[in-house]
């Protein structure tokens, strides 16, 4: 996507990049939308970076795509769907999706109670957005289908390097040589 202006048309709520702080982008204020990438939006607001959760979208004049599940009526969680869901969440920063970056280190699907445990981890320990990605993770992972419950565990052990990530994503990132 390219960068565009727009004016909101209410208050937004936002978080702050890379921190994570909450905050109100008001209403009437020009921004710019950097980043439109699996439902939310990264933008630039009196040259700060926030990110807009996409039931947010209204507030930007956006409309939001979320990838959709199909039930394919066996009463079973699809891990393919749970990766595809995971693959769906793009890092605020950067326009690469958290499985592409190589966040994501383990996914165990339990059939019998529904449960989908996920080990993940961040760029960097101390990223004030850590929260915010965790909780796009349970939201989105909980929307295929038979999902009863989704935990997910942060670790940083081992410590993320841009070697996890995709060559694709290298590649995207400007990293691979």
């Amino acid at each position: 996507m390219q960068q565009s202006m727009v004016v909101t048309s209410r208050d937004c709520p936002a978080r702050r990049v890379p921190s994570g702080e909450r905050a109100v982008l008001p209403a009437g204020q020009f921004l710019t939308i950097n980043q439109s990438l699996g439902g939310n939006f990264t933008v630039t607001f009196q040259g700060n970076m926030y990110r807009i959760d996409g039931t947010d979208a209204d507030a930007i004049g956006q409309q939001v795509d979320l990838p959709e599940f199909a039930d394919d009526g066996s009463g079973k969680i699809s891990e393919e769907q749970v990766w595809e869901a995971l693959d769906s969440i793009f890092d605020p920063e950067i326009p690469i999706s958290l499985v592409q970056l190589g966040l994501i280190y383990g996914v165990e699907v339990e059939q019998g109670s529904g449960s989908v445990a996920i080990r993940m981890t961040l760029t960097a320990p101390g990223c004030g957005m850590g929260p915010v990605l965790v909780s796009d993770v349970e939201y989105r992972v909980s929307k295929v289908p038979n999902v009863q419950s989704v935990q997910v565990e942060l670790v940083f052990d081992p410590p993320w390097s841009r070697e996890m990530m995709t060559e694709e994503a290298q590649l995207e990132a400007g990293l691979f040589f």
